[in-house]
């Protein structure tokens, strides 16, 4: 029996998602290029985190109303939740450059949100293929590896924060910071992990 031989509507919602994840992304890289103009640019994360509420909303009614699913409702509901969670976090993450009213870029800030941008771009390929049991599995090494580069970059610029005088309260904006990027990549790579799960139980 094929994957998607029932109703393929709720894979179109799960590769919206998967966009608006990029396009979140992409706006958070450019906030920690240009903190100066991050009320405007959180904003738009704002939107597009809406507009990813409004989606999972329909995946849910959905659930609920169809008779036949093309796969088990709780992987369904798990993985809606997962894609939600990076959206919900690429705001928290933003959220936080405008409350701690920073204005100057840091190197850590953009790098740690362009591994975010690659990990969206991974979970975009990963939604394409997940009817490819092969594929599945390459996109959870490769989204495995960003993981673990997100890790590494995490402890070398939380360290930096203490390997010089700064006052007290940056060290605190930016750790929180430094979190939630953190918190951002394990979440792609839950996400990951969902997607690898329901390509080897359905393939």
């Amino acid at each position: 029996m094929k994957l998607f031989s029932k109703d393929e509507t709720f894979f179109d919602h799960f590769k919206q998602l998967a966009v608006h994840i990029g396009t979140a992304a992409t706006l958070l890289k450019t906030l920690f290029e240009n903190p100066t103009d991050a009320v405007r640019i959180a904003g738009n994360i704002k939107k597009v985190e809406t507009e990813g509420d409004a989606i999972v909303h329909l995946i849910n009614l959905r659930i609920d109303t169809s008779f036949v699913t093309p796969l088990d409702r709780e992987d369904i509901h798990l993985l809606a939740k997962r894609l939600d969670n990076v959206i919900d976090l690429i705001n928290g993450a933003a959220r936080r450059v405008v409350m701690f009213r920073i204005t100057e870029a840091r190197v850590g800030g953009v790098e740690m949100a362009e591994l975010v941008v690659r990990a969206s771009k991974e979970i975009l390929a990963s939604v394409g293929d997940v009817t490819k049991r092969q594929a599945m599995l390459s996109h959870g090494r490769t989204m495995k590896a960003i993981e673990e580069q997100g890790d590494a970059l995490y402890a070398e610029y939380v360290g930096s924060l203490f390997a010089v005088e700064m006052p007290a309260i940056e060290v605190l904006k930016w750790k929180e910071i430094y979190d939630a990027l953190e918190h951002t990549l394990d979440e792609c790579e839950d996400v990951s992990n969902v997607l690898e799960s329901i390509a080897l139980k359905n393939s």
